[in-house]
């Protein structure tokens, strides 16, 4: 059994990484005032801009990126673990790549994870994304273990639009994750639609905790998020939210020998059984078929 004090950090990032850093500094220190032992920023910490030769004019590899420096050593100046949810890091061939960061204590990393899922929509009133021309989809689920206010808990990773597809936490939750983390930068429109619902759902499915970091507000470019950070127990119930899309801090109570006692109740992962699908009528994106089995999850447990 672990518990701790989780804090999820709402930002609403602009076009300027120093300025990014600057809001990450001031509400990780105000996460750490209320007693958060992890802390968690949501998805794009670093920069939100929509003009391309802007964002590229500030792309650089992960060793020298400022933002990660920065919450590096945020994360060894307070000792705790500090998820930075995500930043756009410099990838091979001109590409970015959506990371998410796990910073111990003492400042070293303990896990890096590559958004896996593609934005690539349409919705309504016109709006549209396409991740895939900016961003290099990572190819690996990840799961780290941490240690935390004397105790230990293990966390599996995704970013924002993942959350829709639940196989990604379904191959964590069985390598072990009893904490799953979602730091996102949710459209207005569909977080409005789809936010609680799909978080709460991998929570109870998984029989796990679920935390959530959010982008809110209107941003320097142009966009919209929902914001509404939250924290999830595996029973499908909210333990803290930022009520709205402004900036600021929301903090919930974790003990992991809840994630034991929900297992007990309503066995999800336990009862599982094989069953005979039929063929998919299409392919996974940009992954031919023979290479599935080793990309998506290689190292875990497989759902």
């Amino acid at each position: 059994m672990t518990v701790f004090k989780a804090a999820l950090v709402q930002m609403r990032s602009g076009i300027d990484p120093a300025r990014n850093a600057e809001t990450m500094e001031r509400l990780v220190g105000e996460a750490v005032s209320r007693g958060a032992h992890y802390v968690q920023t949501p998805e794009m910490t670093g920069i939100l801009c929509r003009d391309k030769a802007a964002f590229r004019a500030h792309l650089k590899p992960a060793e020298a990126d400022p933002v990660v420096a920065a919450a590096r050593a945020l994360a060894r100046r307070h000792a705790i673990t500090l998820h930075l949810g995500s930043t756009a890091v410099a990838a091979l061939g001109g590409m970015a790549a959506n990371r998410a960061f796990l910073f111990g204590p003492d400042g070293e990393t303990l896990e890096t994870y590559d958004k896996i899922h593609m934005f690539d929509v349409d919705l309504d009133g016109g709006e549209s994304w396409r991740e895939s021309a900016t961003y290099q989809p990572g190819v690996r689920a990840g799961v780290a273990d941490i240690a935390v206010n004397g105790g230990a808990a293990r966390l599996g990773f995704a970013v924002c639009y993942d959350m829709r597809f639940p196989e990604l936490f379904r191959a964590e939750a069985l390598a072990g994750a009893e904490i799953l983390t979602a730091p996102a930068a949710f459209t207005r429109q569909t977080g409005e639609a789809h936010w609680h619902i799909l978080l709460r759902a991998r929570a109870i499915e998984n029989n796990c905790f679920m935390l959530a970091a959010a982008q809110g507000g209107l941003h320097e470019d142009g966009r919209e998020t929902f914001g509404h950070s939250i924290a999830i127990d595996p029973w499908g119930k909210v333990l803290a939210e930022v009520a709205g899309d402004e900036p600021g801090v929301a903090l919930a109570e974790i003990d992991t020998a809840r994630v034991a006692e929900i297992r007990a109740k309503v066995p999800n992962l336990k009862n599982r059984r094989r069953f005979e699908a039929p063929d998919p009528r299409a392919d996974f994106a940009d992954a031919p078929r023979e290479d599935l089995a080793q990309a998506p999850h290689k190292g875990l447990a497989q759902a």
